[in-house]
């Protein structure tokens, strides 16, 4: 049910950004509409809420970070956005630019002012352009929708988040419950236009009070605003990893695969909570989907910033198989890491990607193909992990990088053993036999050239978690640093040519 928290634009100002730090940006309104009733209606409008229009923009720190913030006063005639609002908010993000600011947008509107009909209802495209050349610029933009957020605002400015976010309860819609009641003469269906509900489907990243949002904002810029020069960071756990064969036991691959399915094997999560800092995770696609097979976060490991996407295997149901919505989370990911210049960690962890008519019908080769042309081609550094099963184009997706690491019982193959076994031998009885032939292993991908490094494991991940975890967030420091110190064209060079020469 939705609920009215009746947080106006200076409440939630005063509750956002450091004391102190506000600054308004706004020059006073000047314009007298020519219709009487129109003026009355601003004037209470203006007396009510002690503002002169809709919107509030100006600029403080939030968790020491200067950020730009503009937002909406639903008591000012619904939050509604007119000329002069719109100005107001161009102006706002124009000067963010050039700045260089980072910016938080927190609408709460019914849209367009009816009163001042289209040449109001244009000004979304002007809003909206401004905010494609500030997030060019590859500046942050962060929005949290208030209750509510309806038309044309949710259409334009509050649906072009890097991360987005709402309140509890929040009516978000496009077309408000009250004009469609009017125009088809039943209400909208329950539960639909509701903070949650667009959660649950992955339109939002995350559903928080306004409370959280201070310090929801200054954990994403504490990755979003860290250093991208990083120190060269040296190894401070014995026996990290290794980059030569000689120096490893040879293991059957049974054994590495059998090690790699245990069900107490720490996964992306696991990593993330033990060897990671600042996590904001995030969440679909912004397409209507969600996928719980891929995790998708922002994070640092030490002082290294990241986008992380990774197979997602410590889930209540299981180990699920990844399908096209979650290849299409990884690939927000992606374009997250290039739009922000961040750098990009992808985790390999699956027993293959999902089987099924509904990823057949949804692209799932298409979305494999575009992953991989996507990470190839990625102008941000790039580490891939491959920390436990590494199956079949699920598994390929998320392979291509700069550096790839594997953990000691990790391995990579086109299908699980039991199923190569199966196309060649008609019986699954020889599926260690394959899989030792194929060339699977950690110790073979690096002979081959497919992995860097290899992460040792003492003997296992899941009977050392808390040790194997550390020493792979130091791994993944180090890399990230010695990645951020590289020539891009060069380091994107390198990284064609690593596949190019592949066999």
């Amino acid at each position: 049910m939705t609920v009215q928290t009746g947080l106006g634009a200076v409440s939630l100002i005063e509750a956002v950004v450091d004391p102190g730090s506000w600054r308004s940006w706004d020059e006073p309104v000047s314009s007298v509409p020519a219709d009487p009733a129109y003026r009355a209606d601003l004037a209470r409008a203006r007396e009510r809420t002690n503002l002169d229009e809709s919107v509030v923009t100006g600029e403080g720190t939030i968790g020491g970070h200067r950020v730009a913030v503009m937002t909406c006063e639903f008591a000012f005639l619904g939050g509604s956005i007119g000329i002069e609002a719109g100005e107001r908010l161009v102006r706002a993000v124009e000067r963010a630019t050039r700045e260089g600011l980072a910016l938080l947008a927190s609408p709460s509107s019914g849209g367009t002012r009816m009163q001042e009909g289209t040449l109001a209802f244009v000004q979304m495209v002007k809003v909206t352009a401004a905010i494609a050349d500030h997030r060019k610029a590859g500046l942050p933009y962060l929005v949290y929708l208030r209750h509510p957020t309806t038309g044309g605002v949710l259409a334009s400015w509050g649906s072009l988040g890097h991360v987005s976010a709402a309140e509890p309860g929040a009516l978000v819609g496009f077309l408000g419950p009250r004009v469609y009641e009017a125009i088809h003469s039943t209400p909208f269906p329950d539960g639909v236009q509701t903070a949650e509900n667009l959660f649950a489907h992955g339109l939002l990243d995350a559903v928080f009070p306004p409370s959280q949002l201070a310090e929801t904002v200054a954990r994403v810029l504490n990755v979003l605003h860290a250093p991208r020069e990083l120190p060269a960071a040296g190894l401070s756990v014995h026996d990290a990893s290794s980059g030569s064969v000689g120096s490893l036991p040879a293991l059957p691959a049974a054994e590495s695969i059998g090690r790699s399915r245990r069900a107490d094997r720490p996964g992306v999560r696991a990593l993330l909570a033990r060897a990671a800092s600042d996590v904001t995770p995030l969440s679909g696609t912004a397409s209507g989907e969600r996928d719980p097979a891929l995790l998708l976060a922002l994070a640092r490991f030490g002082t290294a910033p990241c986008v992380v996407l990774g197979h997602d295997r410590d889930l209540p149901d299981g180990h699920p198989a990844l399908g096209p919505a979650g290849l299409r989370a990884a690939r927000r990911g992606m374009h997250l890491a290039a739009e922000l210049g961040l750098p990009l960690v992808s985790i390999i962890d699956t027993g293959g990607a999902a089987l099924s008519r509904e990823a057949e019908e949804g692209g799932l080769a298409g979305e494999i193909a575009r992953c991989l042309a996507d990470l190839v081609t990625l102008p941000s550094p790039t580490v891939c992990l491959l920390m436990g099963e590494g199956v079949g184009g699920g598994a390929l997706a998320l392979l291509p990088a700069d550096r790839v690491i594997a953990a000691r019982h990790a391995w990579l193959s086109p299908l699980p053993p039991e199923g190569a076994s199966a196309i060649l031998y008609r019986t699954t009885d020889r599926a260690a036999e394959i899989a030792q032939r194929q060339g699977v292993r950690s110790t073979d991908l690096l002979r081959n050239g497919v992995v860097d490094r290899i992460v040792a494991e003492l003997p296992d991940a899941a009977d050392e978690p808390e040790v194997f975890l550390a020493r792979v967030g130091v791994i993944l420091e180090e890399e990230l640093a010695a990645l951020a110190r590289r020539d891009p064209a060069e380091r994107i060079a390198a990284r064609r040519g690593r596949y190019r020469r592949l066999g």
